[in-house]
């Protein structure tokens, strides 16, 4: 809870802690939450050394980067009683190097890294080593961390050392059981005395921007090239997919067909649409890879008093071995005992990233200290005529993504909000259709759109929004068109 507070009023303090940070070489962990210049990198194969990552990260206010295998390591790969399996061919061989899957931008704005990874036959998996030759971590300091039953840290870590150049520091590291609470690693965070960030790095990094610098965390941008943006969690999300509220079954297959067709990769549901054995009837009837679809869905209220048993029950009736993404669909009672439900099956390994649906800005800030993973993703009602022009601003600068329901207004609204004169002299100016202009809108402001649909046509055009880009006027003449008119209750 400590932390999490500190994450709060952070937000609100950072300019006052700003005039201070030149005091002393050093500063201890707990004092530098919410940090720009620390990155927990980490590789997880089931789940606990992710969970550990998260709770540092949310401890000190680091970005996370999940180190994944071009080729994921398989049940049988980590089978230790087979002397042929994967993990132990390569633990056996000093020169394996594994490939990684995907690469951390911006390594150069980093001062720290946690390195985390589970122990392997006494010893870090020899992906790590992978990870520690590809950047140069000259003048950086790396804290590493391990997971295992029984093992400690042993040599891994310096044998790892060994890697790099003179110039890395190396800290003293932690080992972690699988049954390791958050509070046994703010304890072990607190404990750190960390390097303080380069001065005037934010001014030195054109990757960092004025209002990252502002709010104290890195915004999570988006990547308008591969289309997706690194959740808090680790995870890549897709910036633009399918909403399927108010699908029949019927009409979630076509959509979502149609959508995996046109590259879509990004599908919420939810429990109370009743439509989620279709949406995973759907997704193993694709030829699309699983781990290539990001799938999300929501417990409602009235599941919060059994969460652990509705999970069970969403992963069954979807016939998916895990699900991307689960949120809690509103406020309710039992809220929070229901998100520490969702935190054990990101643990368990069942949820990759969980979040909050319909959260503003007093039941976040009422909610966010009575739990220990920080949400990745919030998903409001967000359009041109309803903005949260304060809210939005506010979810990300606590590092949270912002995904938007009823981007086009929602049902009975959707044609007033087309036919806008405002909008379709925009879409006439870029030869795109208005839900194009608007969907686009969404994404310069950092905003993930779901929009629904059962006809493939919009499908494909709702996906095609990477061929313009609207102007800084343009952008200013949509954002004059809020009204603060909200279409649903929630």
């Amino acid at each position: 809870m400590k932390r999490l507070i500190a994450l709060f009023l952070s937000v609100c303090t950072l300019t006052m802690l700003a005039a201070c940070s030149s005091q002393g070489a050093e500063i201890s962990a707990n004092s530098k939450l919410q940090s720009s210049n620390i990155l927990v990198a980490y590789f997880s194969c089931t789940g606990t050394t992710r969970q550990i990552a998260q709770w540092i990260s949310g401890e000190t206010g680091a970005d996370l980067y999940e180190i994944i295998a071009e080729t994921p390591y398989t049940a049988e790969d980590r089978n230790y009683n087979n002397s042929s399996s994967r993990a132990n061919r390569e633990q056996a061989d000093a020169s394996a190097r594994p490939a990684i899957s995907g690469n951390v931008e911006n390594i150069e704005q980093y001062d720290v890294i946690f390195l985390g990874y589970p122990i392997w036959h006494g010893q870090a998996p020899r992906i790590i080593s992978t990870f520690l030759e590809s950047y140069d971590f000259s003048n950086k300091t790396i804290i590493p961390f391990c997971t295992s039953h029984s093992s400690g840290l042993g040599s891994s870590a310096a044998n790892l050392h060994a890697i790099c150049s003179d110039s890395v520091t190396w800290m003293d590291g932690q080992r972690f059981s699988g049954s390791a609470s958050a509070n046994d690693v703010s304890a072990w965070v607190d404990s750190l005395t960390l390097p303080e960030a380069e001065e005037n790095k934010l001014e030195n990094n054109p990757a960092l921007s004025e209002a990252e610098e502002n709010r104290g965390n890195i915004v999570r941008e988006f990547n308008f090239e591969t289309k997706t943006v690194q959740l808090n969690s680790g995870y890549e999300m897709p910036i633009m997919g399918l909403g399927t509220y108010s699908l029949t079954d019927a009409e979630c297959a076509v959509s979502i067909a149609a959508l995996l067709e046109a590259g879509g990769r990004l599908i919420d549901t939810a429990y109370m649409y009743h439509n989620e054995a279709a949406v995973g009837q759907a997704i193993r009837d694709s030829a699309i890879p699983r781990e290539e679809i990001f799938v999300i869905t929501k417990l409602y209220p009235n599941q919060f008093d059994h969460a652990a048993e509705a999970i069970d029950d969403a992963l069954a009736r979807m016939g998916l071995d895990y699900i991307d993404m689960i949120l809690l669909h509103h406020p309710g009672d039992g809220d929070v005992e229901a998100y520490l439900a969702l935190e054990q099956a990101v643990a368990d390994g069942k949820v990759h990233s969980i979040g909050l649906s319909n959260w503003y800005i007093k039941e976040l800030g009422e909610f966010l200290p009575q739990v220990n993973i920080t949400p990745a993703l919030v998903q409001n009602e967000i359009h041109p005529y309803y903005q949260e022009n304060d809210v939005i601003p506010y979810i990300q600068s606590l590092g949270i993504v912002v995904q938007g329901w009823y981007p086009l207004g929602g049902r009975g609204h959707t044609s007033e909000l087309l036919n806008d004169e405002t909008i379709t002299a925009i879409a006439a100016t870029h030869g795109v259709s208005s839900a194009q202009v608007i969907l686009r809108w969404n994404m310069q402001k950092g905003v993930v759109v779901i929009p629904g649909s059962s006809n493939p046509d919009h499908i494909r055009e709702n996906l095609d929004l990477f061929g313009f880009e609207l102007t800084d006027e343009e952008m200013a003449q949509m954002n004059a068109l809020d009204r603060n008119e909200k279409h649903d209750w929630y």
